[in-house]
């Protein structure tokens, strides 16, 4: 027994316990603030993913209104900032702004071209080289 007594006197007043702690801290804290940035990394991707979700629920919410383009866009940041205001998130009014500029590009309000599409047989393409260039100054 007073051998185990004198080990531990040994490791206490020889600072071998401090040497210990040292090590364990440093090897710990890179540990503990990767797993932190970790952490914040992925609760931003949730919160960019609720944003997109909200903001694609009020612009489809808002598709039958009589409303101009402009109103609706106010209207949505104004029911989505309040949504992640009630809350208790708090997010930039520019990211929520491109959100729902996100949201209205992939609504159907917004008409899409598939640029790898064919021209419809209805439409008149002529060949190409043979339509004469416009000339400005024939325009003007």
């Amino acid at each position: 027994m007073k051998t185990l007594n004198d080990i531990i006197n040994w490791i206490i007043n020889s600072g071998f316990l401090a040497l210990l702690i040292y090590i364990a801290v440093a090897f710990g804290k890179p540990w503990i603030d990767s797993k932190i940035k970790h952490a914040k990394t992925a609760q931003q991707k949730e919160l960019w993913t609720l944003l997109q979700q909200v903001s694609m629920t009020v612009v489809n919410s808002l598709i039958g209104k009589d409303m101009t383009g402009q109103a609706k866009f106010v209207e949505a940041v104004t029911q989505v900032q309040a949504y992640l205001e009630n809350k208790g998130l708090n997010v930039d009014m520019k990211q929520v702004q491109a959100a729902v500029q996100s949201a209205y590009e992939m609504s159907m309000l917004t008409p899409t071209v598939n640029p790898n599409e064919k021209p419809d047989d209805k439409q008149v393409v002529a060949p190409a080289g043979t339509v004469k260039a416009i000339d400005p100054k024939e325009v003007a």
